[in-house]
């Protein structure tokens, strides 16, 4: 199993990110990209941005699924990876639990030796549960079961974090000091990236990370 989970930046921002997944793929296979996240359902313009994007990761090519049924009647083990894009996390659990997808991606990664890229959205997914993320998104699809992957050993994730305005960033940071009393959490920034295999949890990355636990921050560094 080896996740990778980016704080949801692009560009030469996040070039560590994909030079690992370079390192780590079968070249031969495509990439399979899932852009449920994204609130535009028509998911226009998503397939050109992740071409653009992972150019200078050799593959066979990507294929983007655009509706659930596809997704479900895709064998994971063809494709080099999963690559999940972002955008709202609550919009993008709902669809993976609602199709079965869910189950089916954490199969591949437990017990198929799987290999998935998360960005933003489908990087805090495979945290504990979506509270970290409260004051980002909006739940408009009703998600009750805000259940993610739980691979970061009980810790919930927040992405983007200290790479936007000061104020929101204050904001997620007093939400986080609250919410840690009960749930720990780790918020990252744009440039950072969380590397999750069997031997363990490492962090990736130029910038300072955090780690939210029993109401107190701490800063840490990769």
């Amino acid at each position: 199993m080896t996740l990778i989970l980016n704080g949801g930046g692009d560009g030469q921002a996040v070039a560590s990110a994909r030079q690992l997944l370079n390192s780590i793929i079968d070249h031969s296979r495509k990439i399979l990209y899932l852009p449920f996240a994204w609130p535009d359902p028509t998911y226009r313009g998503c397939l050109e941005f992740m071409t653009g994007e992972l150019s200078d990761v050799d593959k066979a090519g990507i294929e983007m699924v655009t509706t659930l049924e596809e997704l479900m009647s895709r064998n994971f083990k063809d494709y080099a990876c999963l690559y999940i894009g972002g955008g709202n996390t609550y919009k993008l659990l709902n669809d993976l639990k609602t199709s079965g997808a869910f189950e089916k991606i954490r199969k591949y990664l437990m017990e198929e030796n799987g290999i998935v890229y998360g960005g933003s959205a489908g990087a805090i997914i495979f945290g504990k549960d979506l509270d970290s993320c409260n004051t980002d998104d909006d739940n408009e699809v009703g998600l009750v079961d805000h259940t993610g992957f739980n691979m970061l050993g009980g810790y919930s994730l927040l992405c983007h974090y200290t790479s936007r305005e000061p104020v929101r960033t204050e904001l997620s940071r007093r939400y986080l000091l609250e919410l840690s009393k009960a749930k720990p959490a780790y918020a990252i920034p744009e440039e950072d990236t969380i590397c999750v295999t069997d031997g363990g949890i490492r962090f990736i990355g130029p910038r300072p990370y955090y780690e939210f636990i029993n109401g107190k921050e701490y800063e840490r560094f990769c």
